[in-house]
């Protein structure tokens, strides 16, 4: 699929020398690639343009529609070095499922996913070695798209830019796999069904940034959204789905809460589900409310809470605050169920583990 794209080589590509030095402690988001992918969508000419280009900053009208308008969605994805070289994405169709599934809520013009799983063969032809080898090392993708079109009107817009950038990447959180403190927030909420809960568009990321304040205010990592009619129904972590872990060893439970028309459909939640079922554990989606969650903890009956998605594969959680009070959740400390589902995926997704559901895609 990568010929459906041009290609234009960067003249400037990063040296090996540096390029290695970033690779060997890439952070998150800090670094790019030599290249980006991009395609254009008028109303008259659908997708079209599409090709690889050198990373570059994007000239924008100060009437440009996203930005005022928001028009604008993004997906995560990541590309793992296996053991004998070769580069793999995880899941990559499910990304481009969901990226069209917001690009009709934001009224957007949807790309194919023949180009969407293009543009990444595409890139990592040109830029495959910027792909980090090691534990908790990948590229990470942000494919997104914004309206293009210049003027006021407060309307869809009728032409559209895609473009996918890669960045090397590290841990997601830089301490490493250590149990985080999540705060309850009772004065905002995330989305409400009906809302753009289950889109990935900007404006959810915007609106979620004052809560994440308040949470670093009260001395917690992370913030935990609360249902938008009763504040008392747990939804996500931050931008992570949860789970939550009753009782232990092979007779343990696993719980995430339903997609209730407000929660993102994640990738991460959808394949642990299956995973975790694998391995022979109860699985169910469901819900739980903030003193359930509190009283369970405390009796020992709910064991582990971690939360998953694609930057941070999965988190435990092990202190949760709020207004009335505090817990702890196993003593605070990573429970074994958490960590075996967080080697199994990693094993999954680096090739170490043998893929039997389909879901490594190899990149070219």
């Amino acid at each position: 699929m990568s010929e459906l794209f041009e290609v234009e080589h960067s003249n400037r590509p990063m040296s090996d020398d540096v390029r290695n030095a970033i690779l060997a402690e890439p952070g998150f988001g800090r670094y790019f690639t030599d290249h980006m992918a991009s395609v254009k969508w008028t109303a008259d000419l659908g997708w079209h343009d599409a090709k690889v280009e050198p990373y570059a900053p994007i000239a924008i009208d100060p009437a440009t529609n996203f930005v005022h308008y928001g028009q604008a969605i993004f997906e995560g994805l990541k590309v793992y070095r296996h053991e004998d070289g070769t580069l793999a994405t995880f899941r990559p169709e499910r990304n481009a499922e969901r990226f069209r599934s917001s690009a009709r809520r934001l009224a957007m013009a949807e790309l194919p996913d023949e180009l969407f799983l293009g543009s990444i063969d595409a890139l990592l032809a040109l830029d495959g070695a910027w792909v980090p080898s090691g534990e908790d090392r990948s590229l990470y993708l942000r494919p997104f798209m914004f309206s293009t079109e210049v003027g006021l009107g407060v309307r869809p817009a009728s032409e559209y830019r895609y473009l996918l950038i890669a960045s090397p990447a590290g841990p997601y959180f830089p301490q490493g796999v250590k149990p985080v403190s999540v705060w309850l927030c009772e004065d905002y909420v995330r989305a409400a069904p009906g809302g753009t809960g289950e889109a990935k568009c900007a404006g959810n990321y915007a609106a979620s940034l004052v809560a994440q304040a308040e949470a670093i205010d009260h001395g917690c990592d992370q913030v935990v959204w609360l249902d938008a009619n009763e504040h008392r129904w747990v939804e996500e972590m931050g931008g992570m789905n949860l789970f939550f872990v009753f009782g232990s060893g092979a007779d343990a439970r696993l719980m995430t809460p339903s997609l209730s028309g407000s929660l993102l459909p994640g990738v991460t939640r959808d394949s642990l589900l299956q995973l975790a079922a694998d391995l022979g554990y109860c699985v169910e989606e469901g819900s739980i409310n903030v003193d359930d969650w509190r009283k369970a903890s405390e009796s020992g009956e709910l064991s582990e809470v971690f939360a998953c998605g694609t930057a941070a594969v999965i988190t435990p959680v092990g202190t949760v605050k709020g207004r009335q009070g505090h817990w702890t959740i196993g003593g605070g400390e990573p429970g074994p169920i958490t960590m075996q589902l967080r080697e199994h995926l990693l094993g999954l997704q680096t090739g170490v583990i043998a893929d039997q559901h389909g879901w490594v895609r190899p990149v070219g």
